[in-house]
């Protein structure tokens, strides 16, 4: 469930559902890989690697140029749809699997991923426990010399007059008017960062750019 800008506060509604309603349009704006995963996976590859909320994989196609395998885990069928049709159009589904999982309890086995990017998605979990528990997860999966790239949306964003974090929601908007509704947690740095250190990974430079607080992250005792 990757995304994008925003509303004001709401209740977290149900996330599957929402992007199930949205993605074939939604998949249609999400044509190319952010310039901050480029530039992590640069230089990076390894066996396996996986996409946290993968939505139409346009991530997972970037992973998938580097790695053997590269899996999209996402909790919507729908874009798990446009995903799979993404790789067949492109010509790398056979480097690609896409499962229907939930970012807080990944259906990955313990220590099997090499490399992987959670962007654009941990902002959609509520409460706050399940997004911790969500980073666990990414930390429980993560090879002993594993590497991952994970971002949220922050108050950093010019859009935004706010310095603490909050919830709120954003609505998309489909051909014809119909609007639907999107939980999102809105992260401040230093959330941010706290959150990290309340989880299993141990982050690495932590910086934000575009609007979104980035942090690289390697399971714990590295």
């Amino acid at each position: 469930m990757d995304s994008d800008s925003g509303g004001d506060a709401g209740s977290t509604g149900d996330p599957r559902a929402t992007y199930d309603r949205i993605a074939a349009h939604f998949s249609k704006t999400r044509e190319y890989a952010w310039p901050e995963v480029e530039s992590f996976l640069d230089g990076r590859s390894g066996p396996v690697a996986l996409d946290v909320g993968c939505g139409n994989g346009r991530h997972t196609e970037a992973l998938a140029a580097r790695a053997e395998t590269a899996v999209g885990v996402d909790l919507s069928r729908g874009l798990l749809d446009e995903a799979v049709a993404r790789a067949s159009e492109r010509g790398y589904a056979d480097a690609t699997a896409f499962v229907h999982g939930d970012a807080a309890a990944l259906p990955v086995r313990d220590g099997a991923v090499d490399l992987a990017v959670y962007v654009a998605t941990l902002h959609h979990l509520s409460p706050r426990d399940t997004r911790v528990e969500s980073l666990n997860e990414l930390a429980r999966v993560l090879a002993p010399d594993g590497v991952a790239l994970v971002s949220a949306w922050s108050t950093a964003h010019d859009r935004f007059d706010r310095e603490e974090g909050f919830d709120t929601t954003v609505d998309w908007t489909l051909p014809g008017g119909e609007t639907v509704p999107r939980y999102y947690h809105i992260y401040s740095p230093s959330e941010f960062e706290s959150d990290l250190a309340e989880s299993d990974l141990e982050p690495h430079h932590v910086t934000v750019s575009s609007g979104n607080c980035y942090a690289e992250v390697s399971p714990p005792d590295r």
